[in-house]
């Protein structure tokens, strides 16, 4: 029958992990991203530049391939 374990034996370490742990970077569970501080001009010129963005998406849809337009106005007749 199997003896008892030794709890307080230390696990072993591959040589392989031993040799590249230097090599791994802690890395921060969050990150910090804060937007600059924008002075009026800078805000104006960002919210323009926005609502131009907006309207182009709201408006400039892709059109589809011509083929395609023809052969519904086909299958309208």
């Amino acid at each position: 029958m199997g003896g008892k374990k030794n709890k307080k034996k230390e696990k072993k370490v591959s040589a392989k992990k031993a040799k590249y742990a230097k090599f791994k970077k802690e890395k921060p569970a969050t990150l910090d991203i804060s937007m600059p501080d924008l002075t009026e001009d800078q805000q104006k010129q960002k919210q323009y530049d926005e609502e131009t963005i907006a309207r182009h998406l709201r408006f400039n849809k892709n059109k589809p391939p011509h083929e395609i337009v023809r052969r519904r106005e086909k299958a309208k007749r």
